[in-house]
């Protein structure tokens, strides 16, 4: 086997894990789900039916994953983070599986904080930064740092995970790379453009 599940987690038929990718203690990943390579599943981790992780995740303890949560390559989960998949759950109605769910998709190396939560049906840009306890109902820029609830953004990050100065400079004080504002709420590389 070219992965680790721990003994007490389970993995169901179907389900797919990536090489060297460790899935740790009372997780659950059902089946069609499909991991990427080298991620990292903590404790209390659940997968659900036909989800897709990208490579180089890492998710945090207490973290559900449901249908319609899509994470590409090097998306960070703190700790008990939330993800929704249903505008309006009635248990008295419940929905198919596969059916009524909207999509939400975290894209290539964004980091979300402990108990933040995405509403489902939103698109979190790539490298953005989503504060502990934030909440968000409406999608991400890229690079964005959002915070608050409903999250609003504060700011901008680098990709090497440092706070932007914008008004200051377009390069980032700690590894050097720059950026160009565009019309006050995109932000792009400067080696990307």
């Amino acid at each position: 086997m070219s992965y680790f599940i721990h003994e007490s987690s389970y993995l169901d038929k179907g389900a797919k894990v990536g090489k060297d990718t460790r899935v740790w203690h009372f997780s659950h990943i059902m089946s069609n789900a499909n991991i990427g390579e080298k991620c990292n599943l903590g404790q209390n981790v659940f997968v659900g039916n036909n989800v897709k992780i990208g490579n180089g995740v890492k998710i945090q303890n207490n973290v559900s994953i449901y249908e319609g949560v899509e994470l590409e390559d090097y998306v960070f989960c703190g700790p008990s983070m939330v993800f929704t998949n249903d505008m309006n759950p009635r248990a008295a109605f419940p929905k198919e599986p596969g059916q009524g769910y909207l999509k939400t998709l975290v894209k290539y190396g964004s980091s979300i904080g402990a108990n933040a939560t995405i509403v489902c049906g939103t698109t979190v840009g790539k490298w953005s930064f989503i504060a502990a306890g934030a909440v968000i109902n409406k999608d991400v820029p890229d690079f964005a740092m959002m915070a608050g609830v409903p999250a609003k953004r504060i700011g901008w990050m680098c990709k090497c995970g440092s706070k932007l100065n914008i008004k200051d400079s377009s390069q980032c004080p700690s590894c050097g790379r720059t950026y160009d504002l565009i019309d006050n709420d995109q932000l792009v590389e400067m080696s990307e453009m």
